[in-house]
């Protein structure tokens, strides 16, 4: 029996059982890959992550270590219109970053264990029974890959930080498909020719899809690749290596980008994942949360994911230990971690949402990204907008949408 049983060791799960651990509760953190690997993930992001990194506790030199300062994203669209981002960096704030995942994960999932957290790796979570009713309040996990006889876990809080396609999340019978265009994703590193020198980061609009570099330690440059319907039968036909070094043949050089993207070996295996969106009708219930991208995310293209999953611990985490510590109020914490998700990313959602409309018309995407090149105040409110370094309502507000589109 545990106080919490934690499926997911990526950031969310780490940093949240790092948490509990430290409040004292009996925390199991259970991942089902033996060692890191490289998966599809982020590793752009603002300094709103990085701000979140310190609240959860990782040290300065770690986050220092695991971090690529970037001066500013660069968008670009097929019409040739230049949209620089930086996220308030221009004005004296710190810069966005890149992230080493393969430096970052581990180093979350050692502050889980170092607070006290049960860490098990090489282990699937094959089946989860939430229960329900007097007779079974707790819930129970049947693992696969552990080195007992025991196989059988019961705890009084399951939380699902397992991603799209959550086991936590269908057996809370909450997860939905979001009404978006079938995507998928392609990710890798290849190695960066400047070092660990600061550059910008790119993304590329693309006929059906989009392609982002990000530096990040280690002199290497992350590139994810996001492909709509379209793509599906030179997928399916030539494979992902195929269709990505097609894609990046025609990535436009720089004068401050100089990377061989169509010749340049790759650090690691080409990572996929589809789909690039999950919804869930709640997030928290009776027994069981929702953390991290299992509580649900649009698309990569507005960003920022890493914030959210490291908000989403900040907020369940006391909701959790509420749970635990007074039974009887487990209900009120469940509900109030729900509605302070939804409060929180209602609006950045929107914008999202409304980001989407524009990718989805080409000729209307052009229009407003010219206008932001154009506009240099605009340009700075939607690149704050866009890092969750300000309230998301000032993208919807109607005299920023009026100044952006105004001829």
């Amino acid at each position: 029996m545990r106080d919490v049983a934690i499926v997911g060791a990526g950031p969310a799960g780490a940093v949240l059982a790092a948490r509990l651990a430290r409040a004292g509760l009996d925390v199991l953190l259970i991942e089902r890959s033996p060692t890191w690997r490289w998966h599809a993930g982020g590793v752009f992001s603002s300094p709103a992550a990085v701000d979140a990194l310190r609240r959860s506790g990782l040290d300065t030199g770690t986050i220092q270590r695991v971090t690529r300062p970037i001066p500013a994203m660069r968008l670009e669209t097929p019409g040739g219109a230049v949209i620089r981002l930086t996220y308030g960096a221009d004005s004296g704030g710190a810069p966005a970053v890149g992230f080493d995942r393969s430096a970052l994960d581990p180093a979350l999932v050692s502050m889980a264990r170092g607070a006290g957290a049960t860490v098990l790796t090489g282990v699937t979570v094959q089946g989860v029974d939430l229960g329900s009713g007097r007779c079974r309040p707790r819930a129970t996990l049947h693992l696969l890959g552990v080195r007992s006889p025991d196989t059988i876990v019961e705890a009084r809080i399951v939380v699902g930080a397992d991603g799209a396609g959550s086991r936590v999340a269908r057996a809370a019978k909450v997860a939905r498909i979001v009404r978006l265009p079938p995507r998928i994703g392609i990710t890798y590193h290849v190695p960066d020719v400047r070092g660990d020198a600061a550059a910008d980061a790119r993304m590329q609009i693309l006929d059906d899809g989009y392609v982002g570099i990000a530096p990040v330690p280690g002199g290497r440059v992350n590139v994810g690749i996001v492909l709509g319907r379209s793509w599906a039968p030179a997928l399916a036909a030539k494979g992902a290596a195929a269709v990505a070094s097609r894609v990046v043949t025609g990535f436009r050089p720089t004068d401050q980008d100089d990377v061989g993207w169509a010749t340049a070996p790759t650090c690691d295996h080409l990572a996929g994942a589809a789909p690039l969106g999950v919804r869930v009708t709640r997030r928290a219930g009776a027994g069981w949360f929702l953390v991290g991208d299992a509580a649900g995310f649009l698309d990569p293209f507005t960003g920022e994911g890493l914030h959210r999953a490291l908000v989403s611990t900040g907020f369940a985490a006391p909701a959790i230990i509420a749970a635990v510590r007074r039974p009887e109020s487990a209900a009120r914490a469940a509900a109030a971690y729900d509605r302070a998700m939804r409060r929180r990313f209602a609006a950045k959602d929107a914008v999202s949402w409304l980001v989407q409309v524009f990718l989805a018309r080409p000729m209307l995407f052009e229009y407003a990204a010219r206008r932001l090149a154009t506009r240099p105040d605009v340009r700075a409110t939607m690149g704050l907008v866009m890092g969750d370094l300000i309230p998301a309502t000032r993208g919807l507000d109607p005299r920023f949408l009026a100044a952006l589109l105004a001829p």
